[in-house]
């Protein structure tokens, strides 16, 4: 069978699975309110309008079964207190982000990768919502939307604070966005002053080096989620990050690697270390002589939750991190 007939097959089927699911949506609508029924009836019949990267989007007041499928949705969902009922986990990990409280993620059905979800399993989740971007499923977006109504945004990464913000408008849980951003927002003042203050900090260059297999060394620039932390945290950056393609990262192989000192370099390695060039690039001469090497300051952290993680629960253990490395 060809792949369009599949396609065509699979969003028929989810639009007879989800089809009850959407007339309770659509019964009445209650745009821009975000309070129950009035006449106690429940608050996910009633629906309000969001904004997304593809147009106006109809969503429950109050969605109960929510699928998300990225990580930057699944953590704001669990920072907004709500515990999805599906979501998609990376490629390189068998289940969920091991930063995100085990006891919230218990329970959550896996359906499949990013990028490439099992829309036969989101579909048989019944979800009243689905959550993701344009990036990651903007080619499935007409089947994603004939099972639920569906949320995206326009990209991930850099735009992670907006993200959380429509995050928060689909899922009714504004109030609990602005205690999370206010949290996040103390808790960056308070490292900055750890590491010395405003000025030190800005005095103090930081680079971000990622190791990925199959791919040159990534030192990345400002226009990425952990660029948007560094920025917040008012540090310095080389020059070299200026360079970035797209202001994302500026790659380079391990003969060039010298590009990449600064004061503090902080690296990361996405798949095998040494497939990955980790461990050869961090053995050899040029990285041996880089300032941040021969003053102790070259700190290992964990991919999955620096690059990977994005969101307001990953950014809490990323600070708590940056400070126990940068003052211990």
């Amino acid at each position: 069978m060809a792949p369009s007939v599949r396609r065509r097959g699979l969003a028929l089927g989810a639009l007879s699975l989800a089809g009850a699911l959407t007339l309770t949506a659509c019964g009445s609508s209650d745009s821009g309110s975000g309070s129950g029924s009035a006449d106690g009836g429940s608050a996910a019949a009633k629906t309000h309008t969001v904004k997304t990267a593809m147009g106006d989007v109809e969503v429950p007041v109050a969605p109960e079964r929510v699928v998300v499928l990225d990580t930057g949705e699944l953590d704001s969902a669990l920072t907004l207190g709500v515990q999805p009922v599906g979501a998609t986990h990376s490629a390189s990990e068998e289940s969920f982000p091991s930063y995100l409280p085990a006891d919230r993620t218990k329970g959550i059905k896996e359906v499949g990768e990013i990028a490439n979800p099992n829309l036969e399993t989101v579909a048989s989740l019944k979800p009243d919502l689905i959550l993701t971007s344009k990036v990651r499923d903007g080619d499935r977006y007409e089947q994603l939307k004939a099972i639920a109504p569906t949320v995206m945004t326009e990209s991930t990464g850099t735009a992670w604070k907006e993200n959380f913000q429509l995050h928060a408008e689909a899922l009714g849980k504004q109030a609990e966005a602005k205690k999370a951003v206010a949290a996040y927002d103390a808790h960056v003042a308070k490292v900055t002053e750890a590491v010395g203050g405003k000025e030190k900090a800005a005095a103090t260059e930081v680079n971000f080096v990622r190791f990925v297999e199959g791919a040159d060394i990534r030192i990345y620039g400002k226009q990425n989620y952990i660029g948007s932390i560094l920025a917040d945290l008012g540090m310095g950056r080389p020059a070299i990050t200026d360079k970035a393609k797209d202001g994302f990262s500026y790659d380079v192989s391990p003969e060039k690697i010298d590009l990449a000192d600064a004061d503090v370099v902080f690296t990361s390695t996405y798949g095998d270390p040494a497939k990955a060039g980790t461990t050869k690039t961090m053995n050899s001469g040029l990285w041996k002589g880089l300032k941040a090497s021969k003053d102790g300051k070259v700190f290992k952290v964990d991919d999955r939750l620096w690059i990977a993680g994005i969101g307001y629960t990953a950014a809490d253990k990323i600070l708590d991190e940056f400070q126990a490395k940068m003052t211990g």
